[in-house]
């Protein structure tokens, strides 16, 4: 249902079992990682309710904002573009646009790529802010992805996950986290 931008052991998780139960779709089984138990119920629909409210809210764009859009644009290029990134070893992670930050999107990625995560070897998640301007949000996500894919991204973007080991081990510096202490 929902996982944070950089990863389940980061910063959690919720999963839901999805199935057909004859005429009805079902949600149930829910599972946080991080909670022993869960106490959501299970939630019936009409299937065929469930379909056409789901085709509809694929194509329903409206509540984007210019920096959403650009966003959902930029990824749905980049992830048709994968030789670039592997090219410098890295994974798109996404694309994220936040109401908070309504003329930027932030861009992640993970090197060498999120099977690392799961391999137990050294890995790190890069972020890179682009700035988003009143210009057509298409226009925009072509000016992007020409000028993402023409260096590597690790350059222009900062460590934002994974652990200062790892960062040493790749070659990387880690991020100095300024304190608020005196």
């Amino acid at each position: 249902m929902a996982e944070a931008t950089c990863t389940e052991g980061c910063c959690g998780a919720l999963y839901v079992t999805i199935r057909r139960d004859g005429e009805q779709v079902v949600w149930g089984a829910w599972r946080n990682p991080d909670e022993d138990e869960i106490d959501l119920p299970e939630f019936r629909f009409d299937a065929q309710q469930y379909q056409a409210e789901v085709e509809r809210a694929t194509l329903d764009r409206s509540w984007e904002w210019p920096a959403r859009t650009v966003a959902r644009l930029l990824e749905e290029e980049l992830r048709q573009c994968t030789a670039w990134l592997e090219r410098w070893g890295c994974e798109l992670g996404s694309v994220s646009a936040w109401l908070w930050e309504p003329d930027q999107i932030n861009l992640f990625l993970f090197h060498p790529g999120r099977a690392a995560i799961k391999d137990g070897r050294p890995w790190l998640q890069f972020r890179m802010t682009l700035d988003i301007s009143s210009e057509d949000p298409a226009d925009q996500a072509d000016r992007l992805m020409e000028e993402l894919t023409a260096f590597d991204p690790r350059m222009a973007a900062d460590v934002c996950g994974g652990s200062p080991e790892f960062a040493r081990q790749l070659g990387y510096p880690w991020p100095q986290r300024h304190s608020t202490q005196p």
